[in-house]
């Protein structure tokens, strides 16, 4: 895919480019910059901006009410959402759930659920992992009872983003105990704000409220909420993994962070005065990562032109997760490197109304370094990955 070779594509680079330059809320940019977090309705309304274009449901087929957008159109959207600095759209609603129920959904399930996926008005979360489930998320014990036309609801899920923004939550639950732990699992989508659910706040390291705890006792669904067949919810569940690790690539933003810590590595002095790029250490690691983002772009688009009908990209994206989350972890170690005790003080200092200073990129930089910590442990682990990897892609 030479995108770069296409008058049709650069004019349509060229119309995204203006619309986050010019028609998408700025404000929303502006507090992204800074390193703050969106309240709900900031997020609301960043994803119902692209809502209003028909771009939020960007991969969406048209005859779900995607753009029906190419794949290399596709690229070049999210290419340039990051580029812009634009909030990542919230992943488990049009990228996650979204295709799972008009894959494997009723038309009522279809008609109720859709529309406000695809304008961004009603916000979804995800409901996987348990307290001794985790990465061996086939253990899970979150129970759902069969009671007339409903299902009852037990249990907890843990390390859920964006919980505190969401108005519904698709959960993997457990409707029988089969000999093959994989089996007897059930995927139904639930309210969070019916009686009986509680989302408790989890902070994390950098100070943020990404994650939540949900907590879920005898709360009662319609039988109509499940997706698909009962006890079919872990192979639902690996259809939408395929496209969770694949999210992760993030190119356009990587490739923003690496201009950012080439410039700000120009500045900065070492110990002799010497500037940092000139470190020929450092600058090896620059280019050493630079040259490993170049490899995971050819590998996104050799993914994505096995998925160009829709499908899932199955187990190859566990290639993707593991170099996508160790590639950020090194961009933004080669960050904190650059801030230096610098970085550190002021990521302190912050927390205090007070705190001023000229290097306003250290904060909000330290923080992602903080965030980024965890890429390699969600959406299954990078040792998993590489277990799948080795098992079922190179059948060893």
């Amino acid at each position: 895919m030479k995108l770069s070779h296409s008058p049709a594509l650069q004019a349509f680079r060229d119309k995204i480019r203006s619309y986050f330059e010019n028609d998408y809320p700025q404000d929303i940019l502006a507090k992204v910059a800074s390193g703050a977090s969106l309240n709900t309705a900031e997020v609301r309304r960043a994803e119902m901006a692209l809502g209003e274009r028909g771009w939020l449901a960007s991969a969406w087929p048209e005859e779900h009410g995607g753009p029906g957008w190419s794949i290399e159109q596709q690229y070049i959207f999210d290419e340039e959402l990051e580029r812009a600095g634009a909030p990542t759209v919230t992943p488990m609603g049009v990228i996650y759930v979204g295709p799972v129920i008009y894959t494997f959904g009723n038309e009522q399930q279809k008609a109720q659920w859709l529309p406000g996926l695809r304008d961004g008005s009603v916000g979804w979360a995800q409901g996987y992992s348990e307290p001794e489930a985790g990465s061996d998320l086939a253990s899970l014990q979150f129970s759902a009872v069969r009671d007339g036309d409903e299902y009852v609801l037990n249990g907890t899920k843990i390390w859920t983003s964006a919980a505190q923004h969401a108005d519904w939550i698709f959960l993997l639950t457990r409707t029988s105990r089969e000999a093959k732990k994989q089996m007897g699992i059930t995927f139904i989508c639930c309210k969070l704000d019916q009686p009986g659910v509680t989302v408790k706040p989890i902070i994390t390291i950098d100070g943020k409220y990404y994650l939540s705890q949900c907590d879920f006792v005898d709360v009662r669904v319609p039988v109509g909420n499940r997706i698909g067949e009962e006890g079919k919810g872990w192979s639902y569940s690996q259809y939408l993994l395929g496209n969770e690790r694949t999210s992760y690539a993030r190119i356009g933003g990587k490739r923003k962070q690496m201009e950012n810590i080439r410039a700000i590595a120009s500045q900065i002095p070492t110990d002799g005065n010497q500037r940092l790029i000139d470190d020929r250490f450092f600058a090896g690691r620059l280019s050493e990562a630079e040259t490993r983002l170049d490899a995971l772009e050819i590998t996104v688009l050799r993914v994505l032109t096995t998925v160009r009908d829709g499908g899932s990209p199955g187990d190859e994206a566990s290639i993707l997760k593991i170099m996508a989350t160790d590639l950020a972890q090194e961009i933004t170690t080669l960050f904190l490197e650059a801030a230096a005790e610098q970085g550190n003080r002021k990521f302190a200092d912050s927390i205090s109304p007070e705190w001023t200073g000229d290097a306003a990129f250290a904060a909000p930089g330290v923080a992602t370094y903080f965030g980024t910590r965890a890429q390699s442990i969600y959406g299954g682990t990078n040792e998993i990955q590489r277990n799948i990897i080795a098992k079922r892609v190179l059948g060893l």
